[in-house]
């Protein structure tokens, strides 16, 4: 309940609609205030006696105590000062949960109009965050914060009518045609002479003031603690005590294992030159792309239909939530990456949605679009994320909290398993599955090579290009994230490869026994855990089905 009045914006998405007009507060005071409140709750937890809790709540406490101290050992790295990059901010922020706010009713529609109101008091709490950032030295590196202000492009707009921060207003079908029109003269006066002069005094602050004197250097370990804030973004991320050195050895050996199957796929297509020429004749030959972004939209739902008839013979419990697929909202499509996918849920009615990027079309090759949907949609993150919702016996702490190395490990794992439900038919398609987990493979030498091992931009991003079927734009944006995100794209290799080792130790131990669905329900009906509380769960279940059978 503490967590859902700190986070309002969560109102909606987790079933508290009564949150749904307010924004979280940004203040310096309000970060001092949440952060000794973690402190107190630790505080109440410690005098729980564990002794006492079912099995079940055993989970729950421990689960519910690491998040906790997680929280607290944060406190020791102004994550706070970090509160913009190319992948988002206060001025993204704000739209996104407006668009994704429900309209069913006159009161719903009253909480954007309040909202919208209380947007110019958000940013200034930003811009007061981001001042004391560089009084610091505790900045974003330049070379990312470059590509913020063409953001505001789709916000700035000569007509507000245009402006993205008018798109919530513009059907409003819930409301009588006469009150329409009123809601709408309140929220064009708003924009008008609120919003937007806020906006665009933030956007000068950013172009005149912050980015000139952000930071040049890319590391985190640059920063002060940087190493020490560097070694805790790994074990935050991963949920592993891996370090620095041995996932950059185990991302070497990844690529290694995975060029040489690469190669293999190449020979057989009959193309006679190297890895490089073949590559790039993937990223170039038209053939290979779509020419408008419907018909590739259309070629990701066709994609996604045939996957979800074939899931009832690999899962046992499917979510009853539905998804759908969308393109990426123009406003940010320059800087996002391929894909993402963004939940939905089924307390409020909202639908998951896998959103696909069309920007630039001819750097978006129809032989990863299997693998992007397999990861996004199903059997990834709309599957996995959707069925956590649904668990009736979870706290909602687990329900919609997450870990990282569990949802991105099981979203490169979901590509990986589409192989054995018989897709990838297409050499291309299975070359391109090979190719985002490389993908994966390479962030893991990149990330730690720029972040620990003193790599330069140029380093990280001629390794990423010399392994890759990307484009430069594609490459420049994936290593301009590892830069603004340091440690989160190890999680998707470090949870792959977890899941994948805790199958083959429940095939191994099972034999003829072992049961594909069986196994995902176990997998997956716990919510997301650490893969360490994973791997324990996973034997117990083992153990369970080894007595079931009578199995030595």
């Amino acid at each position: 309940d503490e967590t859902m009045r700190e986070n309002p914006e969560w109102g909606y998405q987790m079933g508290h609609p009564e949150l749904g007009d307010d924004w979280s507060d940004d203040s310096l005071q309000a970060i001092q205030n949440r952060q000794k409140k973690a402190h107190c709750l630790k505080k109440a937890l410690d005098s729980i006696s564990k002794r006492q809790l079912s099995q079940k709540n055993k989970l729950n406490y421990e689960l519910f105590r690491e998040a906790l101290l997680t929280r607290i050992q944060a406190q020791k790295f102004p994550y706070e000062y970090l509160a913009i990059n190319q992948l988002g901010g206060v001025h993204t922020d704000v739209i996104d949960t407006l668009l994704e706010m429900p309209q069913n009713n006159r009161a719903e529609i009253n909480h954007i109009l309040k909202r919208l109101e209380k947007i110019p008091l958000k940013i200034e709490q930003n811009k007061i965050l981001l001042s004391k950032g560089l009084e610091l030295g505790i900045t974003e590196p330049q070379v990312v914060l470059k590509k913020i202000p063409e953001q505001f492009d789709d916000i700035l707009k000569k007509n507000p009518k245009d402006s993205v921060l008018f798109k919530p207003f513009k059907e409003l079908k819930a409301l009588p045609p006469q009150e329409q029109e009123t809601v709408r003269e309140q929220a064009l006066q708003v924009i008008q002479g609120k919003v937007m002069p806020a906006m665009a005094d933030f956007k000068k602050f950013l172009v005149t003031t912050y980015i000139p004197q952000a930071r040049k250097t890319t590391s985190l370990e640059a920063l002060p603690q940087g190493k020490e804030w560097y070694r805790w973004a790994i074990q935050k991320q991963t949920t592993t005590d891996m370090t620095a050195d041995q996932i950059h050895e185990l991302g070497l050996r990844e690529v290694a294992r995975i060029t040489k199957e690469m190669e293999e796929i190449k020979v057989q297509t009959g193309f006679k030159k190297d890895l490089k020429a073949f590559n790039d004749y993937l990223m170039k030959d038209p053939k290979f792309y779509y020419q408008n972004p419907e018909d590739l939209l259309k070629g990701y739902r066709n994609i996604a239909k045939q996957m979800d008839a074939a899931l009832p013979q690999y899962f046992k419990t499917l979510p009853r939530l539905t998804y759908g697929v969308r393109a990426i909202p123009a406003y940010k499509e320059k800087a996002a990456p391929t894909a993402y996918y963004t939940p939905g849920n089924p307390v409020i009615g909202r639908a998951g949605y896998f959103e696909a990027n069309t920007y630039d079309l001819k750097t978006r090759p129809k032989w990863g679009m299997e693998a992007l949907t397999y990861h996004e949609a199903v059997p990834g993150h709309h599957l996995q994320i959707a069925l956590s919702q649904e668990q009736k016996d979870l706290p909602d702490f687990r329900k919609y909290g997450g870990y990282t190395a569990f949802s991105e490990g099981w979203g490169l794992y979901a590509e990986s398993l589409a192989k054995d439900m018989g897709f990838y038919k297409d050499l291309y398609s299975r070359y391109g599955q090979l190719t985002y987990e490389m993908w994966r493979a390479v962030r893991l030498v990149v990330d730690t090579g720029l972040h620990a091992k003193g790599w330069s931009r140029e380093k990280a991003l001629k390794y990423f290009m010399d392994h890759l079927a990307k484009s430069q734009l594609e490459s420049e944006v994936e290593i301009d994230r590892y830069i603004a995100w340091p440690g989160q794209a190890l999680a998707y290799k470090v949870g792959q490869l977890k899941f994948l080792e805790i199958r083959q130790k429940a095939k191994k131990a099972l034999g003829e026994h072992f049961d594909i669905r069986e196994f995902h329900d176990a997998l997956l009906r716990g919510g997301a855990l650490p893969l360490t509380l994973l791997e324990k769960r996973m034997n117990q279940w083992i153990q369970a089905q080894k007595r079931k059978y009578s199995i030595e």
